[in-house]
């Protein structure tokens, strides 16, 4: 996408957003200049940037066990038929289910604190991960993995110089499409038995303070790790899977 896009689509937002909040004229819809003041004091206050790093602190390190994890076990069954076919049928049973459902679940088993949540937003990437790898490192052409057996190549040679690069795409693809579903259900997690994170300060403060400029503070916070986190995988795409874009 390129920058000037961006920017319009970026304007128009804030354009319907004014509009908006001119047309509804009341305290639960501030104007983006008000959001906007809250949000840079917030910030020097330190409050919000509290939250948030709690927030992305959550979200990263979910994100690097999942792909720990998930990557190594798709790259096995997507290389094993015997093993993706034992397999299959409990992923396409877990793989639907709603992972929101299972938050009161997880915090009954794993109590407060942060390891809780983590466990939420890792259920959600692992199985992303893990079927789309699976599913890049099946697809591979067998002409390819033939070409370099007959150079000599082991199963070794084969996971590091044929299977790992063909399933980065996979994993990317993944943390794409999975990104505003983690962020959604951190907020989601946040809400129970936490004083910290931007789903706690939202909360917080729309419902309890009933202070709506820092309520979309913490909203347009929440929306910038998003958008940061997406456009992070974005660039990874290009400097580790360059030739997807060589014309």
């Amino acid at each position: 996408m390129k920058r000037r896009e961006l920017l319009y689509a970026v304007l128009a937002l804030l354009g319907i957003w004014l509009i908006m909040a001119w047309l509804v004229d009341q305290p639960i819809l501030p104007s983006p200049t008000d959001v906007a003041v809250t949000f840079v004091e917030e910030i020097i206050s330190g409050e919000l940037l509290q939250h948030f790093t709690a927030s992305l602190w959550r979200v990263l390190v979910s994100t690097m066990l999942a792909i720990a994890i998930a990557a190594p076990i798709g790259l096995i069954l997507g290389q094993s038929k015997r093993l993706d076919g034992l397999f299959s049928p409990v992923i396409y049973l877990l793989y639907p289910i709603p992972k929101v459902v299972l938050v009161p679940i997880v915090l009954l088993f794993f109590g407060i604190g942060n390891f809780p949540k983590i466990v939420i937003i890792f259920m959600i990437l692992f199985f992303q991960i893990l079927v789309l790898v699976r599913d890049r490192a099946a697809n591979i052409q067998p002409e390819l993995v033939n070409s370099v057996r007959s150079l000599g190549a082991g199963r070794r040679a084969l996971f590091r110089y044929v299977y790992l690069p063909a399933s980065v795409p996979g994993i990317l693809t993944a943390l794409r499409q999975s990104i505003g579903t983690a962020v959604a259900v951190l907020y989601i997690a946040e809400l129970f038995a936490t004083q910290t994170g931007l789903g706690y300060y939202i909360h917080f403060n729309g419902s309890t303070l009933f202070d709506y400029p820092a309520m979309y503070a913490g909203i347009l916070a929440m929306a910038l790790m998003g958008l940061g986190l997406y456009f992070a995988v974005d660039w990874l795409e290009h400097r580790i899977a360059r030739w997807q874009f060589v014309n």
